[in-house]
C-alpha cells in the first residue's frame, strides 16, 4: 500500500503540476478532517511520510499559557509529563492512534476531501504561472466562437477569454485556429482561473516585435513609444543604445522581412516605424512621416507644436480622417497643429496689413496736429470749403433785419439795398475761386471738384435767400396800402359829420 501510495503522489505530480510537498499536506489535511469529524476527536493530528507513504495518526496539544479550549489545549505544567522540555507555543504528543480504526466512513470522506483540496490546490498552481505572465503573449487554440467573446484553448484544460472589443476588425477566427494573443488580466474565480487577452492592445505589437527582431529582444534597440489603431495603423518610435546601428534598418530587416511578419500576423495593419529624437521639434517631425515638414514650432508650456508643410503634402500630413496626425500627437504626446506654407504667408500678409491699417489713422492725426501748431496753410480744396462754410451763416442774420419793415417806401429801399449784400456773397465766390485756381497749379482733380461743389451749393443757396426775402418785402408793401385806404375812409366820414 506503501508503494502504491507514493506512486500515486508521483503521478499526481506530474498531471497536475503540483509540488510533491503540497500534495502530502493536503492528503494529511484531508485525514484528519475525517477523523475529526467525530465528537471528542478534535486534537487528532495525521502524519504522512513522503519517501516510505507511511501514515501515522496522533492525539496532540498545543501548550499555551492560558486555556481557552480544553479540547486540544494544555498549559506547559499539564505538557511536562509527556514532554519535559514543552514550552507555550509546542504541539506535544500525548497518545499514538491505530491506523486500522480509520474506517470505510473516514475513507470515503477523506476521499472528498482530498478531490476537493487537489482542485484547489490545481486552480492556484495554474493561477500562479499564468498570473506572473500578465503582460506576456501566450498562443491558443480556438476552442469555440462565442458572440461576445472568442474562447481559446491554452492548455492544461485552462482557457482564455478573447473579448470582442478586443478582436480587430480585420481579422476572422475559426475552430482550431492557432492565434496570439496579449495577457491582460487573471483572475480568480469559483470554476478556476480566468485569462483575459487582447490583440488590439499596444503591448501585443510590442511582444511581437520581440519576437520577431532579435535586437530588440536583446535590448540594443529600444521601442520608446507605439501609437495604434487596430487593424489600421500603428507607428513604432525605435532608439538604438548601441553606436553605428540604425535602428530602423534593425526593425524593418532585410527587404521588409522582419515588419513584415509583424503585418501578416496582425492581418495587413500597417505599420511606420520611426526614428526616436530627445528634440521634440525633430521628433514631431519625425512623428509625421511620410509627409515632408518645412517646420516646427514649439509652445513647452501648452505643449503645442506648430507644424508648417507644403501645400501640397497637407493632406498626406492630415491623414485619412486626420488618422497621420493623431498618431503622430498619441505618440509624441504633444497636440500637433498643421498648416500649410501657403495658409501662414496669408495669415502674415493679413496681419501686416492690419497693423499698417491700425497705425495710418494714427499717422494722419499726428500730421495735422503738426500742421495745426506750425501755422502752415490748408490744402487749397479744404480753404475753399471752410470759406464757403464761413459765409453762410450770415445770411439769416440779414433776413432778421429786414422783417420789421413800415412802409412800402422804406421797404423798397432796403431790399435794394439787400439785393447788393446778398450777391455779395455770390461775386465773392467766384473771386475767390479764381485766386484759388490761380494759386494751387499743382492742387489735385478731386480738391477743385469738391470746391467747385460747396460753391454751387453756396449759390443755390443764396438764390432761395433771395427769393424768400422779395416774399417779405411784398407783404409790408400790401399792408401799407390797406392802411392808407383805411385812412382815407376815416378822412370822408370826418367832412360829412361836419357839414350836418
Amino acid at each position: 500500500m506503501s508503494r502504491d501510495f507514493v506512486g500515486a503522489l508521483l503521478q499526481l505530480n506530474a498531471e497536475k503540476q503540483v509540488p510533491r510537498e503540497q500534495l502530502v499536506r493536503t492528503i494529511e489535511e484531508a485525514i484528519q478532517a475525517a477523523w475529526r469529524r467525530t465528537e471528542g476527536d478534535e486534537d487528532i493530528h495525521v502524519r504522512i511520510d513522503p519517501d516510505t507513504g507511511k501514515i501515522r495518526a496522533f492525539r496532540a496539544r498545543n501548550v499555551v499559557a492560558d486555556i481557552e479550549d480544553p479540547a486540544t489545549e494544555y498549559t506547559v505544567e499539564q505538557a511536562q509529563p509527556y514532554d519535559p522540555n514543552a514550552k507555550v507555543g509546542d504541539l506535544v504528543e500525548i497518545a499514538q492512534l491505530d491506523p486500522e480504526h480509520f474506517g470505510r466512513i473516514h475513507a470515503q470522506t477523506a476521499k472528498q476531501v482530498v478531490l476537493q483540496r487537489l482542485r484547489e490546490a490545481e486552480r492556484d498552481v495554474v493561477f500562479d504561472q499564468f498570473a506572473n505572465r500578465e503582460g506576456e503573449m501566450i498562443t491558443g487554440t480556438v476552442n469555440r466562437v462565442e458572440p461576445r467573446a472568442i474562447i481559446l484553448d491554452v492548455g492544461k484544460g485552462v482557457e482564455a477569454i478573447l473579448a470582442t472589443t478586443e478582436q480587430s476588425a480585420a481579422e476572422h477566427y475559426r475552430i482550431g485556429q492557432n492565434v496570439k494573443a496579449f495577457v491582460l488580466e487573471v483572475r480568480r474565480s469559483t470554476r478556476g482561473p480566468q485569462i483575459y487577452v487582447s490583440r488590439t492592445h499596444k503591448g501585443f505589437l510590442k511582444r511581437l516585435f520581440e519576437l520577431e527582431v532579435p535586437e530588440i529582444h536583446a535590448g540594443t534597440v529600444e521601442i520608446k513609444a507605439i501609437a495604434r489603431e487596430a487593424g489600421s495603423r500603428s507607428k513604432v518610435a525605435v532608439a538604438s543604445r548601441q553606436d553605428g546601428l540604425d535602428p530602423v534598418g534593425a526593425t524593418v530587416g532585410q527587404r521588409g522581412a522582419r515588419v513584415q511578419s509583424v503585418v501578416a500576423e496582425l492581418g495587413g495593419e500597417k505599420i511606420d516605424v520611426i526614428p526616436w529624437h530627445d528634440d521634440p521639434a525633430v521628433f514631431v517631425a519625425n512623428a509625421l512621416s511620410p509627409a515632408q515638414v518645412l517646420g516646427v514650432d514649439i509652445d513647452e508650456e501648452h505643449r503645442i507644436a506648430s507644424v508648417t508643410v507644403p501645400e501640397r503634402m497637407l493632406s498626406l500630413a492630415i491623414g485619412r480622417e486626420g488618422q497621420n496626425a493623431r498618431l503622430a500627437a498619441k505618440l509624441t504626446g504633444w497636440r500637433i497643429d498643421i498648416r500649410s506654407d501657403v495658409s501662414v504667408a496669408e495669415a502674415r500678409a493679413a496681419a501686416e496689413a492690419a497693423r499698417k491699417a491700425e497705425s495710418a489713422p494714427d499717422e494722419r492725426v499726428a500730421a495735422r496736429n503738426g500742421a495745426d501748431v506750425a501755422g502752415e496753410e490748408l490744402p487749397d480744396g479744404i480753404a475753399a470749403i471752410q470759406g464757403t462754410t464761413d459765409a453762410a451763416p450770415a445770411k439769416p442774420a440779414s433776413r432778421t433785419k429786414k422783417a420789421p419793415a413800415k412802409s412800402a417806401a422804406a421797404t423798397k429801399p432796403a431790399a435794394e439795398k439787400a439785393a447788393p449784400e446778398k450777391a455779395a456773397p455770390e461775386k465773392a465766390a467766384p473771386a475767390k475761386s479764381a485766386r484759388t485756381k490761380t494759386s494751387t497749379d499743382d492742387a489735385d482733380a478731386a480738391s477743385t471738384v469738391a470746391a467747385s461743389t460747396v460753391a454751387a451749393t453756396a449759390d443755390a443757396a443764396t438764390a432761395a435767400d433771395a427769393a424768400e426775402t422779395a416774399d417779405a418785402d411784398r407783404e409790408p408793401v400790401a399792408a401799407g396800402s390797406r392802411s392808407g385806404r383805411s385812412k382815407t375812409a376815416k378822412a370822408s366820414s370826418t367832412d360829412e359829420e361836419v357839414s350836418s
